[in-house]
């Protein structure tokens, strides 16, 4: 049986364990188990051990939660957008339990068990989730580059063509939401990569011109809206709704 199985494309097996096919389902939790740990241990910047450590039974659960979240047709490969779930739910046991966190990294020459001062554990720790929280946003915005490709569009391009006034920003923030929100004119975007200009403009209170003149920037945001861009998705964080 796990024959036939390896021989099926991943993403066809995950529909087939969205289906209800439990023999797929605990197929795929168990042979992904080594690029889980890999996951997890990027957040936990250290070794995982899967017998041993919880943050690996957290990163087992998001696997099998990105199973049935994931829709092929929004234009992701499976693994990325596994990879994503799984790190977030790592980060939330993180900050949802902070004694996890064992102490900052051993080049830093931080040890918790040596320090007796409060204030010393504290900062140890804040710089630890810093350093932590900095490279994940590293990693989320190598991820948002590579999507913008998907709708040849460029980081650098998106620092020339943002609005540069706040109202004309917010405005456009605004109209990915609305776009995002929109079931019909969301499949549009995920199949075309490209706007709805003539049907988001019966939406929004915003001139065609200015939708095409903001479309790209209106992209770069929806595109953040859709994916698990966790700190990415933090800037957005009351503007535009």
């Amino acid at each position: 049986m796990s024959k036939t199985l390896e021989e099926k494309p991943l993403e066809q097996m995950v529909i087939s364990a969205q289906n209800g096919d439990t023999a797929v389902q605990n197929y795929l939790l168990k042979s992904y188990q080594p690029f889980i740990a890999k996951c997890v241990s990027e957040v936990c910047k250290r070794y995982i051990n899967p017998k041993m450590d919880d943050e690996f039974s957290v990163g087992l659960s998001a696997f099998n939660e990105a199973l049935f979240s994931y829709s092929p047709e929004r234009g992701n490969a499976f693994l990325p957008f596994a990879k994503l779930v799984i790190k977030r739910k790592v980060i939330d046991y993180i900050r949802a339990n902070q004694k996890a966190i064992k102490a900052v990294s051993l080049d830093e020459s931080y040890d918790e068990v040596q320090m007796e001062n409060p204030i010393e554990i504290h900062v140890a720790r804040e710089k630890y989730q810093e350093k932590q929280n900095n490279s994940l946003l590293r990693d989320e915005i190598l991820e948002f580059k590579e999507k913008l490709k998907e709708y040849k569009l460029s980081l650098y391009e998106l620092t020339e063509i943002s609005p540069k006034h706040r109202d004309a920003r917010e405005s456009a923030i605004h109209t990915a939401r609305v776009l995002y929100e929109d079931e019909v004119l969301r499949e549009y975007v995920y199949q075309k990569k490209k706007l709805p200009i003539k049907n988001l403009n019966k939406k929004v209170d915003v001139s065609k011109k200015t939708l095409e003149r903001n479309r790209k920037f209106i992209l770069a945001i929806f595109i953040v809206l859709s994916e698990d861009f966790i700190y990415l998705k933090d800037y957005l964080k009351g503007v535009g709704q």
